[in-house]
């Protein structure tokens, strides 16, 4: 290509950038924001502004990827756009929309020092310029299939993340953001090398070119899944996924709520959109030797990896007596059920990872929101489960609220989670009636038999809400849940069953796009 034709190309592309490239000056101009009202005006007006230009920027920024109508390569195969990118960008700006307007309806603006307590003060003013470069990093990774360009990507989300964990002023945040950056480096550092590897083997960083697959299938095939194996640890990583998981708890008990709860969405969406693109590089470019080397090499590791999140998720989140610690736990099982779908390595297991990702958007976020409410109506600063006894008679709107969230976790009907499981378990056992692969079997029993052990953590919150009495000495409601608050969590709680009676309508916009 010639140097007219780079430059032409390198132009033309900001018309498929424009969002990413908006979310890049919202940022700038949020930090500005910040420096001129710090001293010139109060905590109340300093924080609406922040909020408010959050907002319009991310909704702005939503609606100009959705209306978009630039599809393919940008900056010199650096970046793809296609209707999956889209999607998932989609989801990530849903997530930062909820979680700020929550932080905004849940915890009213005030004078008063912010960042006491992590479970239930409010956030300093740098959240938002934060979250917003942390979106940034999303979309960039949502359009990355460059191994480059997902790389930087990927340290600029978690640059964000360690910032966010350790946003407030306690021991706590200071300990889990500490963790969060070393088990951090040290995946950021084994996907580097792994992706030195593969540049070493195919001589290209781009995953689309026809080249890396063909150079791929010329390698032993030990050494090319060990290769990529390596380079799925950094996504791993974000997705909460063994053996890159033990941060995970410490890590979402020491973030605000608001912070943990974007956590555990917006980066696993973006995750396993990367992931699907780097084991789909192989057999979409290459011959049937390539599609061999992503069956046989990395199928088995990733159903492994995929049983063990089900299973070290499962089993820990039994004991934990902290709710974010719970839900913690129950993110890593889900990082596992959401690997079910990529393992199955066949187009229906992705349109159902996909499913799964957009309504694990909903379940997870009206968790961590309805158990921070209910927590806040005990006075603790703290989010331990034993507190919700008795709650069930006092708000029962919240309550309910809570058990059909529960349930939508563990997969049950009449919730959306049963059919974003159904999806994924259909297609891992026609993937093992075509394969006869016996770690797919494997897999889908025991993940299966999963379901029935997470009844036991996953219901213990309705439980105590319904069936206990309340603790002694009885603890009073120092704050009533406000109505904006509780109607913005039923925005969230009502497609979990409404999805469940119509799942076409995701299935419908995904074939659409």
């Amino acid at each position: 290509m010639s140097l007219t034709d780079q430059l032409n190309d390198l132009l033309n592309s900001f018309d498929g950038f424009g969002p990413t490239l908006w979310l890049s000056i919202a940022f700038c101009v949020l930090l500005v924001i910040e420096l001129v009202l710090h001293r010139s005006g109060s905590v109340t007006q300093r924080r609406r502004w922040l909020a408010g230009f959050s907002v319009i920027a991310l909704v702005v920024a939503g609606v100009w990827s959705i209306a978009s109508t630039a599809r393919g390569f940008l900056f010199l195969h650096l970046l793809f756009i296609d209707n999956q990118a889209i999607f998932f960008q989609t989801i990530v700006v849903v997530a930062a929309l909820f979680v700020l307007l929550y932080d905004l309806v849940a915890y009213p603006a005030s004078d008063r020092p912010t960042g006491q307590h992590p479970e239930t003060g409010r956030l300093p003013g740098e959240w938002y310029s934060l979250l917003m470069a942390m979106t940034l990093g999303l979309f960039l990774m949502t359009v990355s299939v460059n191994l480059l360009s997902i790389y930087l990507s990927i340290e600029l989300v978690s640059i964000c993340s360690y910032l966010l964990t350790a946003l407030t002023t306690t021991r706590k945040a200071s300990e889990g953001g500490i963790k969060y950056l070393l088990f951090g480096s040290v995946s950021s550092a084994i996907m580097l090398y792994g992706m030195s590897l593969l540049y070493g083997i195919t001589g290209t960083l781009d995953l689309t070119t026809d080249d890396f697959g063909l150079a791929l299938a010329q390698q032993d095939t030990t050494v090319a899944a060990v290769a990529l194996l390596l380079t799925l640890a950094g996504v791993l990583f974000k997705l909460a996924g063994v053996p890159f998981h033990a941060w995970t708890p410490d890590a979402y008990e020491a973030a605000p709520v608001p912070v943990a709860a974007f956590f555990s969405v917006a980066p696993k969406a973006a995750a396993v959109l990367v992931l699907m693109r780097l084991v789909t590089a192989l057999p979409a470019q290459a011959d049937d030797a390539a599609a061999g080397i992503a069956n046989d090499s990395l199928q088995i590791p990733l159903a492994v990896l995929a049983l063990a999140g089900i299973l070290i998720g499962n089993l820990s989140a039994l004991r934990q007596t902290d709710a974010k610690r719970l839900l913690a736990y129950s993110s890593i099982a889900h990082a596992g059920f959401l690997l079910v779908g990529v393992v199955a390595f066949t187009e229906a297991g992705f349109q159902a990872v996909i499913f799964y990702a957009s309504t694990y958007l909903f379940i997870s976020l009206a968790a961590f929101f309805l158990i921070d409410m209910l927590a806040q109506t005990t006075g603790s600063n703290t989010l331990l489960i034993c507190q919700f006894a008795g709650l069930g008679s006092k708000f029962p709107l919240l309550s309910v609220g809570l058990t059909i969230v529960m349930l939508a976790l563990t997969g049950l009907p009449p919730t959306v989670g049963f059919t974003a499981k159904l999806l994924s378990f259909s297609a891992l056992f026609e993937a093992y009636q075509r394969s006869g692969n016996n770690w797919l079997l494997a897999l889908f029993a025991l993940g299966l038999l999963n379901a029935l052990i997470s009844l036991v953590y996953y219901l213990k919150i309705p439980f105590l809400l319904f069936f206990r009495p309340t603790v002694e000495p009885e603890p009073i409601a120092v704050q009533t849940p406000n109505q904006p608050a509780i109607w913005l969590v039923g925005i969230l709680v009502i497609p979990i069953v409404g999805l469940f009676l119509r799942p076409q309508w995701i299935m419908e916009l995904l074939t659409g796009w």
